[in-house]
């Protein structure tokens, strides 16, 4: 088991997650994060972390299909090791559905 971060976190990008990770294993892009799964080693510290509801288990229904998302854009985008503020306007678009066709960018986010 694995665990992923799905369209939740789209236009949101809390990064509480990243603080507690022991392992490092979250990418960051313009507005989302991904886990990267091969590095994940499922301690599921991250999950109860996010606001947004965001991350995973990749046993959960409809999460299959995030997995190789996550893997894709882990292997593109820097790696988030530090807390940062989340976006602009998160507040307000947390909850809200169809994320992954309105925002989604795959443009890379700064890493730190």
């Amino acid at each position: 088991m694995t665990y992923i971060v799905n369209d939740s976190c789209i236009a949101c990008k809390y990064t509480d997650c990243v603080e507690v990770c022991p392992v490092d294993c979250f990418y960051e892009g313009e507005n989302m994060l991904v886990i990267h799964p091969d590095e994940c080693i499922d301690c599921g510290v991250c999950e109860p972390e996010c606001p947004a509801d965001a991350i995973k288990p990749d046993t959960d229904t409809g999460a299959e299909e995030w997995v190789e998302f996550n893997r894709k854009y882990a292997l593109i985008w820097p790696n988030i090791m530090i807390q940062k503020d989340p976006l602009e306007g998160a507040d307000d678009r947390d909850g809200e559905t169809g994320k992954l066709v309105k925002y989604f960018s795959e443009k890379p986010g700064e890493g730190s």
